[in-house]
């Protein structure tokens, strides 16, 4: 009797994370020799948990799995739901069980960090009770901080998202050139910069906006801040700066806990928002000059309109390379990308012990920014240039993007 398949979404979504479901559900649909259903979990393992599942077969009848493809957002739901570290926590066999009366036999999970740290869970009780459920991993973030692999699906889109919008901003910004101004861009990243960094890929030229660009990984001084911005003034009067959400003070104080409480999630980590507004106020009290800031917020992970073509492709292709791995025998793996040496651009996909990617994060490498902690050098650019290459034509329906919709 053929084994089923499930397929989840968790955490925050991203672009193409439905690109990375098609790729699962696609793959799995199609080789009806090898497997029987395919469901998809409404709301993660936290919504499986209550039953909550889809046949996925129904969605390739109706047309709509095509549509998911260049649909933003997690067409399956998401959740933040961390399993027990406990693996005798009650809640192993009740899941297992349920897993058991759908015949289930292939489990793939999208996600980032706290995902994979489902899988790792998953996967270790599955051997400790001699379950042979294989269980994968397949990434996505923007943050592009999950180790073990040269980049996250996800992240290309939102690089590209950040770039022609913070060049958008500049431009915006240098319409008035007799009048010296500042806009500040906050961008997300908790404690890897790699989104901020992107912002880089904005510039025409050479001392091009965005001139400076802050990020976690080093600490921020708020007085040599206010100095740089100064001297940044007198060869550029439209002035653009880009933060990470998670800068901090060389005490580990997050900026924007000096101007507001910050409360936590689900799981423990503080929500971050209000650097960009604290360093707007701090600039116009200590320079006195015209200054705007702006927060990017969720439309870094929901635009579709600028999704990167490489992007797309390597989201799809991810699913699809993790339905094979599971075929192989390969469980306990996240799917990791490996970038060949050279200068063209050529992706490998490969699998990864998921143990050694969940609860690390990747920062963006020390030599990749400059000595000051005010920008980033010509080895980043190097690096996440051909990640948002190319353009995804979206269906358009009366005017406006046509997704689809879970009914």
């Amino acid at each position: 009797m053929k084994k089923n398949v499930i397929v989840g979404q968790s955490g925050g979504p991203t672009a193409v994370i439905n690109a990375s479901l098609y790729g699962v559900a696609y793959e799995a649909l199609n080789r009806e020799d090898s497997f029987g259903t395919v469901y998809g979990m409404i709301n993660g393992v936290e919504g499986f948990l209550a039953d909550h599942y889809i046949d996925m077969k129904s969605l390739e009848q109706s047309g709509e799995l095509e549509l998911i493809k260049t649909t933003p957002g997690s067409y399956l739901g998401s959740c933040r739901y961390k399993l027990p570290e406990d693996l005798t926590d009650a809640v192993y066999p009740v899941l297992f069980e349920k897993l058991n009366a759908l015949n289930i036999g292939y489990f793939f999970y999208i996600g980032g960090n706290d995902s994979m740290d489902t899988v790792s869970k998953l996967s270790r009780y599955a051997e400790m009770i001699h379950s042979d459920i294989r269980v994968i991993g397949v990434p996505k973030t923007i943050d592009n901080d999950l180790v073990e692999t040269d980049h996250t699906p996800g992240f290309g889109s939102a690089a590209k998202y950040i770039a022609s919008t913070v060049r958008e901003i500049a431009v915006d910004a240098s319409v008035y050139d007799n009048k010296k101004s500042v806009t500040i861009v906050e961008i997300m990243g908790r404690h890897a910069g790699w989104l901020t960094a992107a912002s880089a890929l904005a510039r025409k030229f050479e001392g091009d906006n965005p001139v400076l660009i802050y990020l976690p990984e080093t600490n921020f001084d708020q007085d040599a801040f206010i100095e740089k911005v100064r001297t940044s003034l007198e060869t550029t009067s439209n002035l653009v700066v880009c933060i990470s959400e998670g800068i901090h003070d060389k005490n580990g104080t997050f900026i924007c806990e000096l101007a507001s409480d910050v409360g936590v999630d689900a799981f423990g980590h503080k929500m971050l928002t209000g650097s960009g507004k604290y360093l707007e106020n701090l600039v116009k009290e200590r320079l006195g000059v015209k200054v705007r800031s702006v927060e990017l917020n969720v439309c870094q992970r929901c635009s579709s309109s600028m999704l990167s073509k490489t992007d797309h492709k390597e989201a799809i292709a991810s699913g699809a390379f993790a339905v094979k791995a599971a075929l192989e025998g390969h469980t306990g793996k996240m799917i990791s990308f490996k970038r060949r040496e050279g200068k063209e651009y050529i992706l490998d996909y490969i699998t990864s012990d998921v143990n050694e990617i969940c609860n690390k994060e990747k920062s963006v490498p020390a030599e990749w920014i400059n000595d000051d902690g005010t920008d980033v050098t010509d080895a980043f650019i190097t690096y996440a240039n051909p990640l948002i290459q190319g353009e995804v034509i979206i269906p358009m329906e009366n005017g406006v993007p046509k997704f689809a919709f879970r009914k």
